[in-house]
This record gives C-alpha cells, structure tokens and sequence, in this order.
C-alpha cells in the first residue's frame, strides 16, 4: 500500500485551517465587547472630568489642571489610587453579601449597553424586547445596594440600601410607563425599531415634539434612578454618612463609584434613543443610511457619523444632569417618594392612556 505524503499534508492543512477559522469566530464573539468595554470605560473618564470641570466653573474655582493636560487624568490617578488602596471588611458583617453587591450593581448596568444602536448598524444585540430588557435590568442594581447595605452590619449602610430599593421602585414605574408610550408610537420594543421610526423628518420627528410630558417625566425618573442630585437620598451625607457605601473602601468603592456613572451615561443614551432621535442626522428629510446609499462603501463612514450625533446629544444631556447636581438641592424622603408616587406616576399613566387613544383613533 502506497501512501501519498502530498495527501497527508493536505489533511493536515485542512485541519489547521478548520482550527483556524474556529479561533477567529471566537475571537469575533468577544471583539465586540471588549470595543463595548473600553468605549464605556473611556466615557466614564471623560465624564467624571466633564463634572469636576463643569462643577468648577460653577462654584467659581479650578478645576484639575496638574494630573495630565488640562487634569484630564484625575480620574485615573484616582481609580489607580482605589485600586492600590487597603480593601476594609466589616468584623461582624456578612462577608459574601458585602463583596456581591458592587459587582451586582455594576455588571447589571454593563449588559444594558447591549441593546444601545450608538450608530447605523452599530448595535451589540438588537433584541426584540431591548427596552424592556434595559427596565428589567436597571431593576437588579437596587438589589446589589440594598445587599450591600444589610451585609456592612451598619444602621446607616442598611438604611441607605432601603432607601434605595424604596426609590428605585417609585420611579420605575413612571419610567416604564413612559417606555410604553414610546413602543406605541414606534410599534415595538426594539432600540433600533424605535431610532428608525423617528428617522423620516430629522428633528421634526423625533418623539419629544409627540411625547413632551413623556419627555419629562423620564427624564426625572432617570434622575431618580442614577440617585443624582436632587434624588441622592440614599447616599445623603448629612443623614446616612454616605449611605450603603459607608463601610466600603479600595476597590469595592471604586466599583460603586464607576457603577453611579454608568448608571447616568446609559439613561442619557436611552433618552437620546426614545426621545432625541438616536444616531439620525437632525437635518430634515435626510437620513444618513439613505445619504450615502449611493455608495456602500461609505458603511464606516456612516457608523462614524452616527455615533458622533449619538454622543453629541448624549453628552448634551449629560451636562445638563451635571448642572442639575450642582444647582438644585436634595429633596426630603418624603418629597422624593410623594413626588414619585403621587405627581409623575398620574402625569406617565394619562400620558399613557392619551397616546393609546390617539394610536386607536388613527387606524
């Protein structure tokens, strides 16, 4: 029997390459999120110097300037300074609810940024139920706090993660109600759907001139929901200490801290999505797929012009929560909950009812 060494070098070229291509197919799972990851890790950074310096001009002062051009890396001297710093456990806490907590809190606020479309095509999973996905997600982050609260062994630790859990659940209601006007007037729950259907008229389209009180109400809700100045009573300093995060240092407070700022840059982008028109250029009567449909080979053009306009408007309403931080005062518990439960959930519900009414009246 004569054996042909060509063949048993084909076979195993074959073999290589069938290795090869399944190396690359994972490679390409993962390469989306990790670009996902360092995107949101990069606009963490900037936003965190974006406040300091915008809280600066406020208060008349200067802001970072020494760490980096123009103090541009504050905060990352100040995560590296976490991340190096003594990590505190509570003697008599519970050591496992202690340590799950900030990580509940975070990674639940990371897989939202799954469902955002920062650009045409430009989207990680364009689930069919995206929106909802974000609600039933952002509702989890409330438990890591209150976790974290009741493992610290600290009455004021405790009594922050109840106050957290107690807004969070005040505020998602007229949050998700608002979500429901929206999925009407798109007709679906898809993120992309929902960019699409304000694509046809550039700024005229967009649902803030449909939905104003919508508008609002969502936006105070995600206020309430990042607990940002007026609504950071579960962190308040003059009552709680600092709340559920008390007894945390190192890299445990790190995490609370770059979760508050994910929390913030994920409702500016879902605004930006619902309301704002998404990555849609806002001239009239143009959309950019449509713009350069002449010539596909302008695909990367186009995803780079729409996560431009994506973060423009992002960025926009970011500094409007940033002044609203350094403007507005804290709210009494009570306010906060009445405000929530007697004043926006009334205004979501009619808002709800008139935009069912409209959509029945016009088929």
């Amino acid at each position: 029997m004569i054996i042909d060494i060509t063949e048993i070098q084909d076979i195993h070229f074959f073999f290589r390459f069938e290795s090869f291509k399944e190396v690359y197919r994972i490679l390409w799972v993962f390469a989306p999120i990790f670009i996902l990851v360092l995107g949101i890790t990069i606009s963490v950074l900037a936003i965190v110097w974006l406040e300091r310096e915008i809280s600066a001009g406020i208060q008349q002062r200067i802001g970072p300037e020494y760490t980096g051009p123009f103090g541009v890396l504050q905060a990352l001297a100040d995560g590296i300074k976490l991340l190096f710093k003594e990590n505190l456990i509570p003697s008599r806490g519970d050591i496992r609810l202690f340590s799950i907590g900030p990580s509940i809190s975070v990674i639940s606020i990371i897989i939202s940024y799954s469902v955002i479309p920062f650009g045409y095509n430009f989207v990680l999973s364009d689930l069919s139920i995206g929106v909802f996905l974000w609600i039933a997600i952002s509702s989890i982050a409330p438990i890591g706090l209150l976790m974290s609260g009741y493992g610290s062994n600290n009455k004021y630790s405790f009594l922050g993660g109840l106050r957290a859990a107690a807004q969070s659940i005040s505020y998602e209601i007229p949050l998700t109600l608002c979500v429901l006007s929206i999925s009407l007037l798109s007709n679906s729950l898809s993120t992309v759907d929902i960019v699409d259907a304000q694509s046809k008229y550039g700024f005229w389209g967009w649902n803030l001139w449909r939905q104003p009180m919508g508008f609002v109400v969502f936006l105070i809700s995600s206020l309430a929901e990042c607990e940002r100045l007026p609504f950071d009573l579960p962190e308040a300093e003059e009552e709680l200490v600092a709340g559920y995060q008390t007894e945390y240092s190192g890299i445990k407070f790190g995490l609370f801290y770059v979760a508050s700022y994910l929390n913030l840059l994920i409702s500016s982008l879902f605004v930006t999505v619902l309301y704002l028109g998404g990555s849609n250029i806002s001239i009239p009567y143009i959309f950019v797929s449509e713009f350069f449909e002449i010539n596909k080979t302008y695909g990367v053009f186009v995803t780079i012009i729409g996560i431009f306009i994506t973060l423009a408007k992002t960025y926009l309403l970011l500094f409007v929560s940033i002044t609203t931080r350094w403007t507005l005062p804290r709210l009494r518990i009570d306010q906060l909950l009445n405000l929530g439960w007697k004043f926006l959930l009334p205004i979501s519900l009619g808002n709800l009812l008139l935009t069912t009414s409209f959509q029945l009246f016009s088929l």
